[in-house]
Parts: structure tokens; sequence; C-alpha cells
């Protein structure tokens, strides 16, 4: 069964960001708390949003989630779903669960008229790019993923604020 997830899953869904970074083998860089999930989630203006997959045999037992985003395609006109983390647990892998969450943001983007339902997947991940690729999702290789984070993040920040910059907006808000 998939359904939204709700404030009582927030403990949930951090525990399994948590098995999932393991599994990603970066446990040490997910820092987020249940009080920072549970404000993005289901705060004033939640921009981020979660669905729970939960067992067939016990409706009770969380196997699952999806945690997903609105994007925008400049080149369609359309807004469309980025899924920032997947994940079944070990022992529920193969039952369904991650199809059927897939399935549902499938048919949320289709709802909605998004054109684009995008993801990311470590290349060394075969079991997952495997399981994407008998979806038919199409590996976007031209494109490579670029982050600023940390220092690099704090000095570009920088140059922005600078009284020197002559491009410098005098009010910005988003």
């Amino acid at each position: 069964m998939i359904r939204p997830a709700t404030p009582a899953d927030v403990p949930r869904i951090h525990a399994m960001i948590r098995e999932l970074a393991d599994y990603e083998r970066a446990l040490d860089e997910a820092r987020a708390t249940e009080e920072q999930l549970r404000d993005a989630l289901f705060g004033a203006d939640p921009a981020v949003f979660a669905l729970i997959a939960e067992s067939d045999a016990d409706r009770r037992e969380t196997v699952g989630f999806a945690l997903w985003f609105r994007n925008f395609s400049t080149w369609t006109g359309t807004h469309g779903i980025y899924l920032e983390d997947l994940y079944v647990r070990p022992h529920a892998r193969g039952g369904g669960h991650g199809r059927a969450l897939l399935a549902e943001l499938a048919r949320i983007c289709v709802e909605r008229g998004y054109q684009r339902f995008e993801w990311s997947v470590l290349d060394w991940n075969a079991p997952s790019i495997a399981f994407y690729e008998s979806l038919g999702a199409e590996a976007m290789d031209e494109w490579t993923v670029r982050r600023l984070s940390g220092e690099p993040l704090q000095a570009l920040a920088v140059l922005a604020q600078s009284d020197e910059n002559p491009n410098r907006p005098t009010s910005l808000s988003i």
C-alpha cells in the first residue's frame, strides 16, 4: 500500500534516510534531523513531499519511502518531479514496493500535467540501475551533476553580497 506521509511517519522516514545513507557509504553525511524533516514536510510552507510504502501483510509496517519535490523545465514550460530519495528496506525488496512508489509518482506527474520525472542513481548501484531501466528510465549520460556546498558555496555567496559586485541585486525574495 502506498500513501502520503503524515507527521507521525517522520521518525521512520528519518531512520530509513540513515539506512539509505549507510547503504550508499555516506552515513556521516546524513545530518538531517527529525525536526528538519518535520518542518520541510509539514511546516508552514512545505516544498518537499513524501510517500510511504507499507507491507501488504501488516499495513502497520513501513517498508519504504519516496521523498520528492517539484522542479521546472524551461524547455517544456512545465513542472516535473525530482525524486530525492527512494528506499525500500532490504527484507521487503522484490515485493513491488519500489515499483509502486515510482508508479504513484508517475501518476502524480500525469495527473498534474508534469512532463518529467527525474532522479539520480549512483553509478555503482547496478541493481537499482537495472530496475530503473526495466521501467524504461533513460540514463542522461551527456549530463553531469554539479554541486556547490561547504566552503565553495560560502565563498560564492560572499561574492553576491560584495559591495564591489556591480550586478548585485538590491533585493531578492523567493
